[in-house]
């Protein structure tokens, strides 16, 4: 007897957005979510700049100082969604002192039935 998993139960993970150049303003990053994430990892890699990151390119959501990196479990979530997470399709933006820098965001995402 062979056993197949709900589809949804499997993590695949999705391609690294980054971004590598900043102008002052809010700079887009390379690519927008392409699925769902279920974990989520925001990782200023730069060890000298700090970079502001937004969803909307208009306001600041957290400004991650150089070498911070963060990683929120959507699964974590205790409110009555059962599937808590940053929409399809976002574009992440980043804000910060003109120049290079390596901010990268990584995530997982739940296979599709």
């Amino acid at each position: 007897m062979s056993f197949t998993p709900n589809k949804s139960s499997v993590a695949e993970c999705a391609d690294e957005l980054s971004l590598s150049t900043l102008t002052g303003g809010y700079d887009k990053f390379n690519d927008i979510l392409n699925f769902n994430p279920v974990q989520i990892i925001f990782d200023n890699q730069d060890t000298s700049k700090s970079v502001e990151i937004s969803k909307n390119g208009t306001s600041t959501w957290k400004t991650f100082e150089a070498g911070e990196a963060l990683v929120l479990d959507m699964r974590g979530n205790h409110g009555q969604a059962d599937n808590f997470t940053f929409p399809r399709g976002t574009q992440f933006y980043g804000r910060g002192t003109a120049g290079a820098v390596t901010f990268k965001i990584s995530y997982t995402y739940a296979e599709q039935l």
